[in-house]
C-alpha cells in the first residue's frame, strides 16, 4: 500500500480560535461597519496613540464581548467578522471615559462588555421583523443604564473624570478655520470618544484602508456634519471637538457604503439623513442633560431607524441585496 503524504490541516478548533481572535480585532473596525483586520488595527493604534486608557478598554471590550459570544455558541461568521463585538468595544470605553479610571471600572467594562452582547442578539431579533439591524442601540441602552446608575453606587461613583465630555464650552457660532479643520478629523474620533484631531486623522487613513468609498462617505459625513452645525449656528468650540460631526459620520458610513445602492438618489438621501443626525444630536444633548446622562450614538441610531423604516415607501431610494452585499465583504476579506 503506497504511503499517504503528510499534509497538515487546521482542525475546527483550530479555526474557532483563529475566528474568536479575527471577530475580536474585526469588531474595532465594526464600530465604523468595517471588518477590514487594517482598519482595525489603525483604529486601535489610534485609540492607543490617544491614551493607554482608551486603548486598553478598546481590547478588554473587544475581547469580553467576542469571548462572550464565543461561550454562547453565536453563529461562527457572525463572530469571526466581529459583528457581536463592536458594542461591547464602545460599552468599555465609555465606562472609563464617564466613570474615570478605577479598579471598579474595570469590573463595570466587563460587565458592559458582557451585557452589549447579550442586548445585541435581543435587538437583532426584535428588530428582523422591521427590517432593521440593531446597529450602536445594544450600546447606547447598556451605557445609558450604566452611567446613570452609577452616582447611586459609593463602590462605583468617583465623580465626574476629567475625560468626561461636557458641554460647559463658549457659546459663540463664530468659527474659526482651526475649528474647521480640527473639527473635520474629530468628527471621525469622537465616534470612540475621543476628541483629538490627529487621531481622527490616524482613523481616517484607516478607513481609507478599507476601500476608498469607506472614506469618502467618512470624509461626506464629517463635511455635512459641520456644515450643518455651523448653518445653524451651533457653538464653534463644540464644532472643532467633533460634537455635532461624529453621528454624521456614523450615519453617512452606515447609508453610503452599508445600506444603500450607490445611485445619485441614494447619495442624497445619505446626505440628508447625516444632516438630520447632525441636528437631532443637539436635541438629544439637551434632552439628556436633564438628567445627567450623555447623548452617545443615539442621533445615529434614531436617524438610521426611521429614514430606513421609510426606504419601502420611498420607490427612488433603493437597499443594497445581498448579493451586492457580498461582493464588498468578499473584497474586504481579500484586503484583510
Amino acid at each position: 500500500m503506497a504511503s499517504q503524504p503528510l499534509t497538515s490541516h487546521p482542525g475546527p478548533q483550530s479555526d474557532s480560535l483563529r475566528g474568536t481572535a479575527l471577530g475580536a480585532l474585526r469588531g474595532v473596525g465594526q464600530v465604523d461597519f468595517q471588518a477590514s483586520v487594517w482598519t482595525s488595527l489603525v483604529i486601535l493604534a489610534a485609540l492607543w496613540v490617544e491614551s493607554w486608557e482608551m486603548g486598553l478598554f478598546a481590547v478588554i471590550g473587544a475581547v469580553v464581548s467576542t469571548l462572550t459570544a464565543r461561550l454562547l455558541a453565536v453563529e461562527h461568521d457572525t463572530v469571526a467578522q466581529g459583528l457581536m463585538t463592536y458594542c461591547g468595544v464602545l460599552g468599555a470605553i465609555a465606562m472609563v471615559v464617564y466613570l474615570g479610571h478605577h479598579p471598579s471600572t474595570y469590573v463595570l467594562a466587563v460587565s458592559a462588555a458582557l451585557t452589549c452582547t447579550l442586548v445585541t442578539a435581543t435587538l437583532n431579533h426584535l428588530l428582523v421583523p422591521f427590517g432593521l439591524r440593531a446597529f450602536t442601540g445594544p450600546f447606547c441602552f447598556v451605557a445609558l443604564v450604566m452611567v446613570l446608575g452609577a452616582p447611586s453606587f459609593e463602590r462605583v461613583w468617583h465623580g465626574t473624570p476629567e475625560t468626561a465630555i461636557t458641554p460647559a464650552t463658549p457659546k459663540s457660532p463664530v468659527v474659526s478655520w482651526t475649528d474647521l479643520w480640527q473639527g473635520f478629523f474629530s468628527n471621525v474620533s469622537q465616534i470612540f470618544f475621543v476628541g483629538t484631531w490627529y487621531v481622527g486623522l490616524i482613523m481616517l487613513a484607516g478607513l481609507f484602508l478599507a476601500g476608498w468609498k469607506v472614506g469618502l462617505f467618512a470624509v461626506v459625513g464629517s463635511v455635512v456634519g459641520l456644515l450643518t452645525a455651523w448653518a445653524l449656528g451651533a457653538p464653534a468650540a463644540l464644532i472643532g471637538e467633533g460634537i455635532y460631526g461624529y453621528n454624521a459620520v456614523l450615519t453617512s458610513l452606515a447609508f453610503g457604503v452599508v445600506l444603500l445602492r450607490p445611485t445619485a438618489w441614494n447619495h442624497g438621501f445619505t446626505v440628508v439623513a447625516a444632516a438630520a443626525a447632525t441636528a437631532l444630536t443637539a436635541s438629544l444633548s439637551v434632552l439628556f442633560e436633564t438628567f445627567g446622562s450623555h447623548t452617545f450614538t443615539w442621533p445615529f441610531n434614531i436617524t438610521t431607524w426611521a429614514l430606513l423604516a421609510a426606504v419601502p415607501l420611498l420607490p427612488r431610494i433603493t437597499l443594497l441585496t445581498d448579493a451586492d452585499a457580498d461582493v464588498d465583504v468578499d473584497a474586504d476579506a481579500d484586503a484583510a
